[in-house]
């Protein structure tokens, strides 16, 4: 054993790819590790300070801002990050690249926020939370302005793990040092959003003036071009909010603050470990997209990770509720263990879909595969969420995450079993 990990670090050190890979992963760990204790931190406070429907109503301003996020990222997180990895030594492409999403995410940004001022003028639930969701809201501009996509394009997760542990270190102080009661809960997102501008300001300080990446004046064909291309990436992120972040709307308007506030403890942990398996994906892609024959070691690392984390997460539900949070969060028990066997599922979606399919040049496969499933899952939601609830919305989640998992894995080994026998 002890020979055979030792000819594997001998194998990773001659390797420049192996080198990068280790590198990345050394600081995905890091990374990973302030995504667990941070929340950890702050989860059992928020709790005991705005209460469950303090946490509803941030559960769904989140979740209303998070379609207006995944228009201004239009799939250039997946799409750019690919044409920047295959083009890391070739800075004038470079800059064309980044200026180009640069200022197609600022023309989505701008639309998007006019949809989201005619949304809190027609509808009495959106005007009635109209603070929280303009706050929320500024996450928007300060992902654009911390463009991870680009460091993970050039395989620096180094900078992604800096500027995430300093943004959740300042966001978790801030919380302890300014949220004291019930009516405090709106600086949450203020704060989150406060932490991603400040790295952004940085970021864009390395990214031009350090590496010499210009920012070219905006040419709207081009922008227009960027766009387009990236058009089949984007409805395949979109169509996930029909089911994901649509229940959580749905239930806010049928079951109130509460019930989001349950359904968003249940989730908490979840969310975690799917943003673990996540970082994973994001560690491989730019690697896969140039060597696609590393695809089964990705495989193995991201499903065996994901079936410990959902079986974990099933046994110990009711002691992770009761220890973070208040004994008004029991009902969140059934929602951790609901949510919990999805995690699989999002798994195979991340190994097929994302950093296969997309990966291979399938987008429009994929597209069309999560479409379908997502118009289920939004169809299923109406009588799951209005009879059951947040139980429901759970339900719902958790089973269009299953089907949309199981499909993209049988259309992409179908395709993996056709290109090896042509």
């Amino acid at each position: 054993m002890i020979n055979k990990v030792k000819a594997l670090i001998s194998r990773v050190n001659k390797s420049k790819d192996g080198k990068v890979l280790a590198s990345n992963f050394g600081y995905l760990m890091l990374l990973q590790i302030a995504g667990y204790i941070f929340p950890l931190i702050t989860i059992p406070y928020l709790a005991r300070v705005i209460g469950v429907e303090g946490f509803g109503k941030i559960a769904f301003a989140a979740a209303v801002v998070m379609w207006f996020q995944t228009v201004s990222d239009w799939g250039f997180n997946y799409t750019a990050t690919r044409d920047v990895a295959k083009n890391q030594t070739n800075t004038e492409k470079i800059s064309e690249i980044f200026s180009n999403v640069l200022w197609a995410r600022i023309v989505l940004m701008l639309l998007s926020f006019i949809l989201l001022m005619i949304a809190i003028t027609i509808f009495p639930y959106f005007t009635e939370n109209r603070n929280i969701l303009l706050v929320t809201f500024l996450l928007v501009p300060g992902h654009i302005l911390l463009p991870e996509w680009f460091f993970q394009g050039m395989e620096r997760m180094k900078f992604i793990t800096v500027f995430s542990l300093v943004s959740k270190a300042l966001f978790t102080a801030l919380v302890f040092i300014f949220i004291k009661e019930k009516d405090d809960l709106i600086l949450q997102p203020l704060f989150m959003s406060l932490g991603y501008m400040i790295c952004g300001i940085v970021a864009m300080y390395i990214i031009v003036i350090k590496w010499k990446v210009r920012i070219l004046a905006p040419n709207f064909k081009e922008i227009y071009n960027t766009i387009k291309r990236s058009t089949d990436v984007f409805i395949n992120n979109l169509m996930p909010n029909l089911y994901n972040s649509f229940s959580v709307v749905l239930l806010g308007f049928f079951g109130g603050s509460v019930a989001n506030g349950l359904l968003d403890a249940g989730s908490k942990f979840v969310n975690i470990s799917n943003q673990f398996i996540m970082i994973i994906s994001r560690v491989f892609f730019p690697l896969l997209s140039r060597r696609s024959d590393k695809h089964s070691v990705y495989l193995k690392i991201n499903l065996t990770i994901a079936i410990f984390s959902s079986v974990i997460l099933f046994v110990s539900a009711p002691l992770i509720v009761r220890f973070f949070y208040t004994y008004e969060f029991e009902q969140a028990i059934p929602v951790l263990r609901i949510m919990s066997l999805s995690i699989v599922f999002i798994a195979l979606s991340n190994i097929y879909g994302l950093n296969y399919m997309i990966v291979k040049g399938y987008e429009k496969k994929l597209k069309n595969i999560t479409v379908i499933c997502s118009l289920a899952g939004l169809f299923l939601s109406f009588p799951l969420v209005y009879f059951y609830g947040y139980i429901g919305a759970a339900l719902t989640i958790a089973f269009t995450r299953c089907i949309l998992g199981l499909s993209i894995t049988y259309k992409a080994r179908k395709i993996i079993f056709t290109s090896l026998h042509n």
